[in-house]
């Protein structure tokens, strides 16, 4: 029987043939490349999509090629310095050329050290910057290039969002396209802020280290460098340490890009860093006149373009007479304060609280020291030999009073010890540092509540040469010398006696000092004009009434001319406040400001020419192109006789009148005292051929000044003090007579024209015709012994 034997083998494979394989790759590679190029596309398209939308309406960079920022509008003295600065954004620009490659290379390290090699973008720092954050669970880092700062700062919003990084992006690249490295460099460092008020590294420079950049070291580089992420929080000022740690950060990057060596990095470390505030130049050299250029300009041209815009406004200001202005001011007011004795110490701070204010001082000192004409406050530490004198403390500083200055203080009799006890913290004045003990003089000071204001101005150009409006514009800025409106006093008398000499009357005119009383109907009361010295002089010739400030007399004289040509005499001259129009108005009683009365008394000093007072001479805009030119207003308001005439009777006001103390000038002189009848205000207005100047001394509050404190003996020696200064090393000016003026003799007491060496023989001026040999110039019509006042009627009326 036959069997089916079966062998069992491998299964057969079965092949394909090749040409099926290769159609099974080939439609393999076609799905994947269609796959990726469906993906890619879709990208691209995505991508594009994006971009169109963001790239919408996205600013132009063209505007970047003009660049105008915001910047400083300077004020300049009359000799070029700068005495004010004003703007939104403290920025002063540089070219690039200025700012030393170290500077930059800080900047390059802190926050874009492939600035050079990117194109508006650093992918590798947006990764590197990524993945520190995720690391920290925060952000430590961030992504921008320069370039992408210079387009957030330039043409886009502050804001923190997806889409401005976007467009942020699309025009950092087009940026970096359009305009060179050097160019992006130049607006970053100009533009940037870093802290403290301060926009770009010029700016930083002075108010950090007081320097230009060129001068700033490695380490003030870095420090500064290290500030552009966070100003505040890396303040030098606020937060030292912070700084310093940034500062270290800085100087770590730049060796890491091989910007300087390790060793140039250490020695910047260890290089101690000064920190120099910035003086506020607008409250130091000129305070009340900057501060009023201010205000015109602002209402001239707008706050918008003065803050923005980088003007250059030249003004009139001297700072040297201004300078002598406000020391004339000070001490002043420091004698007038002295007058009237000492009030007592500030505080008396008992022993175990003497090391904490002294440890606060010494802290304070650190950053402002002590120097000349610096008041501070002193502590009493004990007295000097045989307890004459007074040891002080400031800080850490060593003081003494020397008993001559202290003797205004003491009330005759009573020691030192009682008046300054140890512990007493007393207002002081450094004066002088003594070497090599290091010891300071100071003299004792007193604040006083009364203030000043001073206007100077140069009779040939008219412009402003010194103002002071105050006694110290850091606590009250409001100007006294164009704001305030106070009654003049005496000092008003000038204009009515120049309507006088218009209308009749001449310098030997004589009238009758005496009692005068007048009834008021309207108010039911009696008005009775006094003299200062509550005396009567009787026939009295006006340049002596004048010369010798008789109210009676001016009250006489105004009752005779009326009071309508005063009124109009004073408008033509100068003055614009509201006048009232009764015979109060020889007294002074309407309130004027010192700048109208100095105005009103240039026709005096410039044979009849007024000339309005200017403060600016040009102002130029940022590129020197000027604006505007200013002179001053001239207009012929008296004739050249009348006011020469005035100005020679002025001149008796030194010479034998209310001001003679300002004979010790030694120069041809003319002015006039003013004093209120309660002593709130005390006024003197002078000149000589060169200059004008007028002072008041009062009270905001009105308050009287103090016993005596006439203008003769507050405001007087605060002229004379500036004038001094002023005058110091020029030459002696004679004031230009007239033609038509002529000169006589005549008696002191008659009128009477007499020789030059007769008894009691006075040399006036008079206008041609105005006096005649052997004449008597007496007042017009009886003298009355009283008198009606006149109703109140308006200016316009009368």
């Amino acid at each position: 029987m036959k069997q089916d034997v079966r062998t069992s083998a491998p299964p057969r494979t079965v092949r394909r043939p090749p040409r099926a394989r290769r159609r099974t790759l080939s439609a393999f590679f076609l799905v994947l490349a269609l796959t990726l190029i469906l993906g890619v596309s879709a990208s691209a398209l995505t991508l594009f999509l994006v971009f169109r939308h963001f790239s919408r309406d996205l600013p132009s960079i063209d505007s970047l090629r003009r660049y105008e920022p915001k910047t400083v509008t300077y004020f300049y003295a009359d000799d070029g310095r700068v005495i004010g600065e004003f703007s939104q954004e403290y920025r002063i620009v540089v070219p690039l050329g200025r700012i030393p490659p170290q500077v930059v290379k800080a900047f390059l390290a802190a926050e874009d050290h492939h600035f050079f090699t990117h194109q508006g973008i650093d992918l590798e720092g947006v990764v590197r910057a990524l993945w520190k954050n995720l690391w920290a669970g925060r952000i430590v880092q961030g992504g921008s290039t320069i370039t992408q700062q210079v387009t957030r700062t330039f043409l886009l919003s502050p804001e923190k969002s997806f889409a401005r990084k976007i467009r942020e992006a699309i025009l950092a690249y087009r940026l970096d396209s359009h305009l060179t490295k050097e160019q992006i460099l130049f607006l970053y460092l100009n533009q940037i802020y870093l802290g403290h008020g301060a926009y770009g590294v010029e700016a930083a420079a002075q108010v950090y280290f007081g320097a230009h950049v060129e001068q700033l070291t490695l380490a003030q580089a870095a420090l500064i460098a290290g500030l552009t992420q966070a100003p505040s929080r890396y303040s030098p000022y606020a937060h030292p340490e912070q700084a310093r740690q940034r500062q270290e950060y800085t100087l770590r990057q730049m060796v890491e890009a091989g910007f300087i060596t390790e060793a140039e990095a250490a020695r910047a470390l260890a290089e101690k860093i000064v920190l120099k505030d910035r003086a506020d130049l607008n409250q130091t050299l000129a305070p009340y006149f900057t501060e009023h250029v201010r205000r015109m300009l602002e209402q001239r041209y707008g706050a918008q373009r003065l803050y923005n815009d980088g003007l250059r406004v030249y003004t009139t200001v001297d700072v040297e007479a201004q300078q002598a202005a406000q020391e004339a001011v000070a001490c002043g007011l420091r004698d007038l304060s002295r007058r009237h004795g000492y009030r007592g110490p500030l505080d008396l701070l008992a022993r175990a609280e003497m090391p904490d204010f002294l440890a606060k001082q010494t802290a304070a000192l650190a950053r402002h020291p002590l120097e000349n004409g610096l008041t501070t406050q002193a502590v009493v530490t004990g007295y000097g030999p045989n307890g004459r004198g007074l040891l002080l403390r400031v800080g850490s500083a060593e003081g003494f009073i020397s008993p001559a200055d202290l003797a205004w203080a003491l009330p005759q009799g009573k020691p030192v010890d009682q008046v300054f006890p140890q512990g007493a913290v007393v207002s002081a004045r450094a004066s002088k540092q003594n070497p090599p003990s290091g010891q300071w003089d100071f003299t004792l000071e007193q604040e006083t509540a009364a203030q000043a204001a001073l206007l100077c101005i140069d009779l040939e150009r008219g412009e402003v040469k010194a103002m002071v409006g105050g006694r110290d514009f850091r606590q009250s800025q409001f100007n006294r010398a164009v704001q305030a409106r106070r009654q003049p006093g005496s000092a008003f008398k000038p204009i009515i006696y120049t309507a006088a000499m218009d209308h009749g009357f001449t310098p030997s005119s004589i009238i009758i000092d005496s009692p005068l009383t007048f009834y008021d109907s309207v108010h039911m009361r009696r008005w009775s004009p006094q003299n200062y010295d509550d005396a009567f002089l009787g026939p009295t010739m006006l340049h002596m009434a004048l010369a010798k400030s008789r109210n009676v007399v001016t009250v006489k004289l105004l009752q005779r001319i009326g009071l309508r040509p005063v009124l109009e005499y004073a408008r033509r001259m100068g003055i614009t406040s509201p006048l009232s129009p009764n015979l109060s108005l020889a007294l002074g009683t309407s309130a004027v400001t010192l700048e109208e009365l100095v105005t009103a008394y240039t026709p005096l000093a410039r044979l009849g020419e007024k000339i309005e007072p200017i403060f600016v001479t040009r102002v130029e805009d940022r590129y020197g192109r000027v604006l505007e030119r200013m002179t001053p207003q001239r207009e012929q308001v008296i004739s050249p006789e009348t006011a020469y005439v005035m100005l020679s009777m002025m001149r008796g006001v030194v010479q034998y009148g209310t001001a003679t103390q300002l004979q010790a000038l030694g120069r041809p002189l003319a002015g006039k005292t003013g004093t209120t009848d309660d002593l709130a205000d005390a006024w003197f207005v002078g000149f000589t051929p060169e200059i004008l100047t007028g002072v008041w001394v009062g009270n905001d509050d009105m308050k009287r000044l103090g016993d005596r404190e006439t203008g003769s003996r507050a405001a007087v020696p605060i002229f004379q003090d500036f004038m001094s200064a002023m005058l110091k090393n020029q030459p002696v000016r004679e004031f230009r007579i007239p033609a038509g003026v002529t000169f006589a003799f005549v008696n002191e007491h008659t009128g009477a024209v007499v020789g030059e060496n007769a008894p009691g023989a006075v040399r006036l001026c008079f206008k041609e015709g105005g006096v005649r040999p052997g004449a008597i110039e007496r007042e017009a019509g009886p003298e009355p012994a009283q008198g009606r006042a006149p109703s109140a009627r308006s200016e316009k009326e009368l």
